[in-house]
C-alpha cells in the first residue's frame, strides 16, 4: 500500500465524505461529553481502566457459560469467517450507516469532536481520546494531548539507518514495518516486564509504548514517502501544527485545505472494528504479551496483503 495513496485518492475521499457531512448537531443519538477538568489522558485512563477490569470480571462471572453462536465447517475452512470470537468497544461497522466510533457516525464525529478551525474537520487527537475513553474531549484536553504527542515524536537515528539499509525500490509497507521494528528497542513494556510488573499494571507501559508509537509513525511514514518519491529530501516537523497537519507538512503538502483533508483522513481511518486482518493480528500477536511495537508491526504486515490494505493501490 503506497503510504496514504497520494493526493488523488485523498481528494476522492474528501469529496465523498464532504457530501455526507451535512448532518446537523442535533442528529447525534448518543453523546457523553468529557466534563472532568483533567487534561491528561493517562489520568483519565487511570480512573477508567479499573472500572473496565471489574466490568469484564462481572461479564465473565455472570455470562461465562452463555453460548454466542454455532460454528460450522464452512466457518472453519473459511478462516473463522462469521465466528463470534472477540470483544471490542471502539468501533462498529453498521450495514446502513457505515462505521461508528464509540457509537458516533462519521458526520456525528465531525460535529462533536474539536476541530482546528471553526466548522472544520475533527482533530485526530480528539478521536484518539474518544476511542480510549468513550468520551468526547474538550478542546483543552485535545490540545494537551497534541502537545504530549509532539513531545514523544523524536525518532532515534538508528531507525532511519535501518530503513536506509533497504533498497529504495522496496515496497513502502516493507520499509514501514522495518522502521516500526527498529523502534521496538525503546519498548517500555518490555523493560517493565523484564523487571517484574503486576498484571493489573500492564496497561501503563503499554500506554507509553502506544503513545510513543502513534507520535513517531508519521515521522517514519513521511521519511519513507520522501525517500521513495522526493529524492530523500526530508522536511522537519513543525511544533506549531497539530498531528495531522504536521503529517501533511512533512509529506510536503502545506495547503491549508490539505491539512484539513489529512485531519479528516486520519480521523476516519483511526479504527476499523476488531475483526479485520490487521486489527485481529495486532490483538493476536499482543495476546502472549508481545509489546505494542511487535504487535503493530505484525498488523501492518497483514495490512500489506493484496486482499486487505494493499488493495487500495488499484484505486
Amino acid at each position: 500500500m503506497v503510504l496514504f495513496r497520494g493526493g488523488t485518492v485523498l481528494s476522492k475521499l474528501y469529496s465523498r465524505v464532504v457530501r455526507q457531512s451535512s448532518t446537523s448537531y442535533h442528529s447525534v443519538r448518543w453523546l457523553q461529553v468529557q466534563s472532568a477538568p483533567q487534561e491528561d489522558l493517562r489520568a483519565q485512563l487511570q480512573e477508567l481502566i479499573p472500572e473496565q477490569q471489574e466490568r469484564l470480571k462481572k461479564l465473565k462471572s455472570e455470562y461465562g457459560k452463555v453460548s454466542v453462536g454455532d460454528v460450522t465447517v464452512d466457518m472453519v475452512i473459511g478462516g473463522m469467517r462469521g465466528i463470534k470470537g472477540m470483544l471490542w468497544d471502539t468501533s462498529l461497522l453498521d450495514p446502513d450507516e457505515g462505521i461508528r466510533f464509540r457509537g458516533h457516525t462519521i458526520p456525528e464525529c465531525q460535529n462533536v469532536l474539536p476541530a482546528a478551525i471553526f466548522g472544520g474537520e475533527p482533530l485526530p487527537e480528539g478521536m484518539l481520546w474518544l476511542l480510549l475513553t468513550g468520551k468526547v474531549p474538550t478542546m483543552e484536553q485535545v490540545s494537551a494531548l497534541a502537545k504530549e504527542l509532539q513531545s514523544r515524536a523524536k525518532v532515534p537515528d538508528h531507525a532511519f539507518k535501518v530503513i536506509d539499509s533497504l533498497p529504495e525500490t522496496a515496497h513502502p509497507m516493507t520499509q514501514f514495518t522495518t522502521g516500526i521494528m527498529a523502534l521496538q528497542v525503546q519498548s517500555e513494556f518490555q523493560k517493565a516486564y523484564e523487571k517484574g510488573i503486576p498484571k493489573t499494571k500492564y496497561w501503563e507501559p503499554t500506554y507509553e509504548d502506544s503513545l510513543n508509537l502513534i507520535a513517531q509513525l508519521p515521522i517514519i511514514a513521511s521519511y519513507i514517502y520522501r525517500r521513495i518519491f522526493k529524492g530523500g529530501k526530508i522536511i522537519p516537523s513543525s511544533d506549531s501544527l497539530d498531528y495531522a497537519a504536521n503529517f501533511a507538512h512533512i509529506l510536503g503538502f502545506n495547503d491549508p485545505k490539505m491539512h484539513e483533508l489529512m485531519r479528516l483522513y486520519v480521523t476516519i481511518h483511526s479504527d476499523h472494528e476488531g475483526g479485520n486482518v490487521s486489527a485481529h493480528t495486532v490483538r493476536l500477536v499482543g495476546s502472549p504479551l508481545s509489546d505494542p511495537y511487535l504487535a503493530f508491526a505484525a498488523g501492518m504486515n497483514g495490512l500489506a496483503g493484496p486482499l486487505h490494505g494493499l488493495a487500495n493501490q488499484v484505486l
